[in-house]
């Protein structure tokens, strides 16, 4: 039977790849707007819609430009508190149990506020909205799988002085360092944050590395990766986004990456650029292969993938996530960014099912592989406990509506 909304609503969901700053509300982007003197192109929700926010993107660059206000009214752990703690209960309202807020901490430093506390203030806010939500009787007896989450750190594969102050501090050290050097001083001072921070019992989970892959390539990340690996922190790395499938296999070979953020270029020869690949075809199979056998998870996102690359605009089908699934690669659904695509999880969910024909066993099993494959805070035995308790609850729901009672 087709999968309705409701039962997509109800079946526990996991966002494994969100940005924080692209995910506010849109009435908390104005309120905070208008309480910090950040001034945005139009006072009124549709016409932010209209002007910023809009459904399609002429290009990724155009994608990112929403993210010069979010970024701007999240300077201070008040509002940073504030945004992970709705973006847990909007996350919440939908049937998302498990959640991985990932953000860029440098981008809101400043004096007196520093990595730490910024940190601090996103891991307040979500353990706040999972405190409420795991205290409801449902939870709380078992009869429902509770609500956690885990903190991802970016680094930026590509930065300029007037990011942030924290970036402006660094050139200002190291005014004649390389642009190289200063990438790689950046993304360690990052990984070495999300390990001390993890240590001392922060939501911290992991790192990903995020930005422009054309022209900034994994390698000059290598240190800061290495870093968290001997941290056993979870890696995962924006790759195949906007480039082609060398990127990824930067990402695996140069960043020993557990996930892939996007993948979307995994399939296509024709961007591949390295005149020392003889044979593409052979290439791209032999890594298609190894992601698969290695069960390195690809997160997906189906509309912002739309939205910035102009030959999926029209016509989802020409996705690379049918070919995934037919490779029986590992895949879960994220939404990238809440506002800036304007969607959720479960309208990813439903996206897919109209383009891909996905029925709700296959749909189940996606979701699943979410919460197994996702940088759980806690102890293994913990987790499959926890996954256990998210298997049980997702075939009672769709038990429930298979039951001639539910029709």
């Amino acid at each position: 039977m087709p999968l309705g909304e409701e039962v997509i609503r109800r079946l526990p969901k996991t966002d494994l790849h969100v940005h924080l700053d692209g995910s506010l509300r849109l009435s908390t982007l104005m309120e905070l707007a208008r309480e910090r003197g950040v001034a945005l192109p139009s006072e009124t929700e549709g016409g932010l819609l209209e002007l910023v926010f809009r459904e399609r993107y002429g290009s990724l660059q155009e994608y990112l430009e929403g993210f010069r206000y979010t970024v701007a009214v999240l300077q201070d752990a008040e509002s940073l508190e504030r945004a992970a703690f709705e973006l847990a209960e909007d996350c919440q309202a939908e049937g998302v149990r498990y959640l991985e807020v990932r953000f860029a901490p440098q981008l809101h430093v400043r004096s007196g506020f520093e990595m730490e506390e910024v940190v601090a203030a996103v891991d307040r806010g979500l353990r706040r909205a999972a405190g409420r939500f795991n205290a409801r009787p449902e939870v709380a007896d078992g009869s429902e799988p509770r609500f956690a989450a885990g903190i991802i750190l970016c680094a930026l594969r590509h930065f300029t002085a007037d990011f942030s102050e924290g970036y402006k501090r660094l050139f200002e050290a190291l005014p004649d360092a390389p642009r190289k050097a200063l990438h790689a001083l950046a993304s360690e001072s990052v990984a070495r944050a999300a390990a001390s921070l993890r240590r001392s019992g922060q939501l911290v989970v992991g790192i990903d590395l995020a930005g422009q892959e054309r022209g900034f390539p994994a390698e000059d990340h290598q240190v800061a990766y290495q870093v968290a690996h001997e941290a056993f922190l979870g890696k995962t790395v924006h790759a195949g986004e906007d480039y082609g499938p060398e990127s990824i296999f930067q990402a695996i070979g140069d960043l020993h990456a557990d996930r892939i953020g996007h993948g979307t270029f995994l399939f296509d020869e024709s961007k591949i650029r390295d005149p020392g690949i003889e044979n593409p075809g052979q290439y791209v199979e032999d890594l298609v292969q190894f992601v698969a056998d290695k069960r390195i998870t690809v997160e997906i996102c189906l509309t912002s993938n739309q939205q910035t690359i102009p030959e999926l605009a029209d016509d989802l089908s020409r996705h690379p996530f049918g070919e995934m699934r037919k490779r029986r690669l590992s895949t879960t659904f994220c939404t990238d960014n809440r506002l800036v695509s304007r969607t959720s999880v479960s309208a990813e969910i439903r996206r897919a099912v109209d383009a891909f024909g996905l029925s709700a066993r296959e749909v189940r099993d996606i979701l699943i592989y979410g919460f197994k494959r996702s940088f759980f805070p806690g102890t293994y035995l913990e987790k499959r406990s926890y996954v256990r308790s998210v298997i049980d609850y997702a075939d009672r729901v769709l038990a429930e509506s298979e039951s001639p009672a539910t029709r």
